[in-house]
């Protein structure tokens, strides 16, 4: 088994550009393999009226002071821009990066900031989804070179095309969410990478549902890449790591971050909470780190890929 990919997204809000910049940069110094954010207008834990950076152009400027690490949202919020936008600002990320841009998207989920700013935010989930179905299908023709006529339900091209081309032959679309039905079909269609949140049982149901929307269509699941989401402190002493995230906690006016997976301790403990889902099939891990920011996490990389790469398979 490959050494799995360790993808950093640390939280855009409540937080200041130096700090934030200074962080991701640091990440693609220490050998993190992907830097993620956010694509919201509020912020989308404690108060929304916090300070909340916005995603694309956090991306493009990273891009231009990093030289590694993929960079892409985690995820892009399909209602706030027609896909021929979104393949634009794709494309030209992956200009700035040389070739390091992912294109990740989902249906959205957060009304408040569709209500706010006057978005679309269309009458069920259902309606979204169907949405981003049509839509990642067209940002796929886009990208792979087509010039694009379509009218369908939701969107509406006439000789469309996206030029220049992205520097990588296939610029990889990343799907986020686990909608049995919707999401997880686009997802078997579409996808080169898919992202999801929550505990081991929910990831284990949802490779499920995924591999049936594979096969169905015949496309083999090892073709898409796994990721998962993980919330983690790193500490030799977990007494201090739930110290530090009680401090992020309190900055971000949350009582607590729930709905994932977490480690607060050291870099085995972290191993051994992971692996489960690597026997799943997962070789991407997201850590999701809020302000303020942790350097010891981050500079800890090594130590981390070194015990998550060496698990030997269950029973040996």
């Amino acid at each position: 088994m490959a050494k799995p990919h360790l993808g950093l997204l640390a939280w855009p809000q409540s937080t200041e550009w130096p700090a934030y910049r200074d962080l991701l940069v640091a990440a693609d110094a220490s050998g993190w393999d992907s830097i993620w954010t956010w694509d919201h207008l509020l912020s989308i834990t404690g108060p929304a009226d916090q300070s909340i950076f916005e995603g694309w152009t956090s991306l493009a400027a990273i891009a231009a002071l990093t030289a590694r690490v993929r960079l892409g949202l985690m995820v892009g919020a399909n209602t706030f821009r027609n896909p021929g936008l979104t393949a634009k600002l794709a494309t030209t990320l992956d200009h700035i990066s040389n070739g390091r841009a992912v294109l990740g998207l989902g249906g959205a989920w957060f009304e408040r900031e569709h209500e706010a700013f006057g978005l679309e935010f269309g009458g069920s989930v259902g309606q979204r989804l169907d949405w981003l179905d049509e839509s990642v299908g067209l940002l796929r023709r886009l990208l792979d070179g087509e010039t694009v006529t379509q009218d369908g339900p939701h969107y509406h091209f006439v000789d469309a095309l996206c030029r220049p081309r992205p520097i990588q032959a296939r610029l990889p679309i990343l799907i986020g969410g686990s909608g049995p039905t919707k999401t997880l079909r686009t997802v078997a269609r579409y996808a080169d990478m898919w992202n999801m949140t929550g505990p081991l049982e929910k990831a284990a149901t949802s490779v499920g549902i995924l591999r049936e929307h594979c096969a169905e269509i015949g496309r083999d699941l090892a073709e898409i890449e796994m990721g998962f989401n993980i919330q983690v402190v790193i500490r030799d002493q977990p007494a201090e790591a739930e110290q530090v995230w009680e401090k992020m906690m309190r900055t971000n006016g949350a009582p607590n971050a729930t709905g994932m997976p977490r480690v607060l301790g050291s870099p085995a403990a972290l191993a051994e909470a992971v692996r489960p889902f690597l026997d799943l099939g997962f070789s991407h891990i997201n850590v999701r780190v809020p302000a303020p920011y942790d350097r010891e996490t981050i500079e800890r990389v090594d130590e981390i890929r070194e015990l998550v790469g060496d698990l030997p398979p269950r029973g040996g």
